[in-house]
């Protein structure tokens, strides 16, 4: 049977792969929304207001569903995970408490007046609502990785006793909260949520405009999302490779694990393309059992930062500790890098054509950015894997196993029932939220002759010229 340890395991990981798409989702929307308000005040086109309140619908919705899965999720610390709540709670519970109290709340009350107060407040302060609107969603995210970035690399603390217990305690506040994984997790995630939403318009877009609806609705935002695509791909995958060298100096089995690299060797080459070349391999790759495109050193050159001859650590030297489960991390981290360099391909396919004016002649182009609409959040989700999984025998790196994380008497049927109970949930709101986005995005913009009153930058109602630019060519 199946033990709670297991099972606990397994809920956190499955809940938390449900709620990582909300928060992604709000805080990729953001920067878009204060740039459509800004725009939809100063400019007199009404295209501007029909995606300010198209998207703010899906922010929403995904604000909602991200809200009440998130919370729900903090209670499995106490379901699952009390043993790690009371020896790490000196550390993690500040920068929890304080994400709920300064971010979450900021981004609430704003929301409300971005939501339903355009006509009840002037210009700069709507402007307002919608900066501080994105502010909390991004500062959400910063005590989140704040937390995150202190179990992947600790510093600033101590272990001591009290009542018999151990119990982990904070001395250098600096140290710990504003350690060197932060910058990196932060950057990755926040260029990883923007980008995935510019896949998200841009696939939706793009869909509108190959089925032939060429309003200027949907050409304006295939062209601001191909543009916001065009800095961000590159930026993933160049700050990707820096992020790789640094998990090689703080997390080296982590990063063998990526590679697949058992017995601590040089010229470790970089698998682009792999595939086993037995079925059971799958399950244990090998680098030297593998068939696929390499690039000779790549991975010693990469570890190293351009040295090919480079040394990599073998999981080899982590098996008294215990090694990550190496197949999961693997394949996880060679999706990932391949996404990443198609979102690249993609963007600049796009800019291409966008520079000879031929991007709405381009159905290819077209079909590839819909099929590519959900990728970035895909993108996401196997990015984590790897962050996560890759820790692992570790819920602390080098400090507490998860083994010992898990609730002191939680009994298997216990731990079944709760799986049950989360997962279900969790799934019935993903399901629910996927039918309303859907519908949504069925029902489209606002047509411009029921923006009834709306006025920019203090002109009158959009005339008749501009009612007409925002229709069907």
């Amino acid at each position: 049977m199946v033990g709670p340890v297991a099972l606990s395991r397994l809920q956190f990981a499955l809940t938390t792969v449900v709620h990582i798409v909300f928060p992604v989702l709000t805080m990729g929307l953001a920067p878009f929304l204060v740039y459509f308000t800004w725009k939809s005040i100063r400019s007199t086109t009404p295209v501007y207001e029909q995606l300010r309140r198209f998207w703010a619908k899906v922010f929403g919705v995904g604000f909602v569903v991200g809200t009440v899965t998130g919370l729900v999720l903090e209670f499995e610390f106490g379901t699952n995970w009390a043993t790690f709540s009371r020896v790490a709670g000196p550390v993690v519970g500040g920068p929890l408490a304080i994400e709920g109290m300064m971010a979450f709340f900021l981004e609430a009350v704003f929301l409300g007046v971005f939501l339903f107060g355009r006509e009840r407040v002037g210009d700069r302060t709507y402007l307002a609502s919608a900066v501080l609107v994105g502010l909390g969603s991004w500062l959400s995210a910063t005590w989140i990785l704040v937390a995150n970035a202190w179990m992947q690399h600790p510093q600033g603390y101590r272990v001591v006793t009290r009542n018999g217990h151990r119990v982990i305690e904070l001395v250098d506040p600096v140290a710990a909260y504003a350690n060197s994984r932060f910058f990196w997790e932060f950057v990755h995630m926040q260029n990883a949520s923007v980008l995935s939403v510019a896949l998200l318009l841009a696939g939706v877009a793009a869909y509108q405009v190959w089925r032939g609806r060429r309003t200027k609705f949907w050409r304006t935002t295939l062209k601001i999302a191909l543009v916001v695509m065009m800095v961000c791909a590159p930026l993933q995958v160049v700050h990707g490779d820096a992020y790789a060298r640094h998990i090689v100096n703080t997390q080296p089995e982590k990063f063998a694990a990526m590679e697949g690299v058992w017995e601590t060797a040089r010229y470790v080459p970089e698998y682009i393309v792999a595939f086993p070349t037995h079925l059971s391999d799958i399950l244990n790759p090998r680098t030297r059992e593998l068939f696929g495109i390499a690039i000779p050193g790549g991975a010693s050159w990469l570890a190293s930062g351009g040295n090919p001859n480079a040394a990599i650590t073998g999981l080899d030297q982590f098996q008294d500790v215990g090694t990550p489960p190496v197949a999961l991390v693997f394949w996880s981290f060679r999706l990932m890098v391949s996404l990443g360099f198609w979102f690249v391909a993609l963007a600049f396919w796009g800019g291409y054509r966008w520079w000879y004016d031929e991007l709405f002649e381009d159905r290819l182009l077209h079909e590839a950015l819909a099929a590519s609409t959900v990728l970035g959040f895909v993108a996401v989700e196997v990015g984590w894997f790897v962050t996560e999984v890759g820790r692992q025998p570790w819920i602390i790196q080098g400090v507490m196993k998860t083994s010992d994380a898990v609730s002191p008497g939680l009994t298997a049927g216990e731990a079944w029932l709760s799986f049950v109970g989360f997962v279900g949930g969790y799934v019935l709101l993903f399901v629910l939220a996927v039918g309303v986005f859907w519908r949504i995005l069925r029902a489209g913009p606002t047509p411009v002759e029921e923006l009834s009153g709306w006025t920019a930058g203090g002109e009158a109602t959009a005339g008749a010229e501009d009612q007409e630019a925002a229709t069907d060519d």
